[in-house]
């Protein structure tokens, strides 16, 4: 079984999801990150783990449900954070960002057995999850984050290292509102979805 990894900021006006404003006012666009957050915990706590484990920038919240332990970020930059919260893993892990509400439990049930990495490449370049059966934090530093070529350099660096990797779906990030748009008629049923609806409501008033 594997240890499931979420890198995630606290969702407070003005430090989540900056992208999406304008259209949406800090505090609406903290509402929809704390939807997508709260969508990617609960696909997390229904798929299969040994250990579920948020890598928090901030406070847990009310947003939080039981069965995770909370580990703080570490200073540096994205590379050096995911490369601390690989290398608190003792064995298989399955690392994911808060940005893909979309995520299904399915998407999360990994099975290292024949293969050493998973690699979910996202829409605009990056990637939103990496799975290493064996956590080393050295495939990680050094690779240049939030860059348009981010994920093909991250998968690169796994099959220079050897490794056996095996690709996830694509899936598409919420960074502005068309994003939101998208993400949310993918999951309609979703927290972020109804969160999206309530303030498209509000801006028809």
């Amino acid at each position: 079984m594997t240890t499931v990894l979420v890198i995630a900021k606290e969702p407070l006006p003005g430090r989540v999801k900056t992208r999406l404003t304008p259209p949406f006012t800090p505090a609406e666009a903290a509402a929809l990150a704390e939807a997508s957050l709260s969508d990617t915990l609960s696909a997390v706590a229904a798929a299969p783990a040994t250990r579920r484990v948020l890598v928090l920038d901030g406070t847990p919240g009310p947003w939080l449900p039981p069965g995770f332990d909370v580990v703080p970020q570490c200073a540096g930059g994205l590379d050096e954070r995911l490369a601390a919260a690989f290398g608190g893993c003792a064995g298989p892990a399955l690392l994911i960002g808060m940005d893909t509400p979309q995520v299904t439990p399915d998407l999360l049930t990994v099975d290292f057995t024949d293969c050493d990495a998973y690699f979910g490449r996202a829409e605009d370049g990056g990637f939103w999850a990496l799975g290493l059966a064996e956590p080393d934090p050295g495939l990680l530093l050094g690779v240049p984050m939030s860059t348009p070529s981010t994920g093909a350099v991250q998968r690169a660096r796994l099959v220079a290292a050897g490794l056996r990797v095996r690709d996830l779906p694509v899936l598409r990030d919420v960074d502005t509102a068309a994003d939101a748009d998208a993400v949310a008629a993918l999951a309609p049923h979703g927290r972020f979805a109804r969160r999206l609806a309530l303030g498209a409501a509000a801006a028809h008033r």
